[in-house]
């Protein structure tokens, strides 16, 4: 696979009619994966080396981008969501990899502006919920 435009990573979300659309001025988008672990080590262990039960951890997904705020529908859509504590189905669309989407709410939403510059923001997603993946 050849490199891919980090601008084309995109984070979506749900408008509330299925409809999906693009958090608008991102500058930077970050998807984690996690997956905890279950040590299922006993005496009888080979070596005592460590093992892990398989499939038990818990796992989940984190979502982090910052940008410029634009004041545009997606923007008044965020912070609706943020306020009213919803959980909305959102789409990380990764160019030449996938979509990953499922619920997600929202655990950070940040404003800044520096004196001589514009007004950014930052937000952070948590999973909550199964997520699925669709190879592009």
């Amino acid at each position: 696979m050849a490199a891919q435009k980090g601008k084309d990573l995109l984070v979506k979300v749900d408008d509330g009619t299925g409809n999906f659309v693009t958090v608008a001025g991102l500058r930077t988008r970050r998807l984690s994966l996690n997956a905890g672990t279950v040590d299922a080590t006993d005496s009888e262990s080979v070596g005592q080396w460590r093992e892990l039960l398989v499939g038990a951890g818990v796992r989940r997904a984190s979502v982090a981008g910052n940008g410029i705020f634009k004041d545009q529908a997606s923007d008044a859509l965020v912070r609706q969501i943020f306020f009213d504590g919803d959980l909305r189905n959102w789409q990380i669309v990764i160019p030449g990899f996938g979509t990953i989407s499922g619920p997600f709410q929202i655990s950070s939403l940040d404003w800044r502006g520096d004196y001589t510059s514009e007004i950014t923001f930052d937000i952070a997603l948590d999973s909550a919920g199964a997520l699925a993946f669709v190879a592009a």
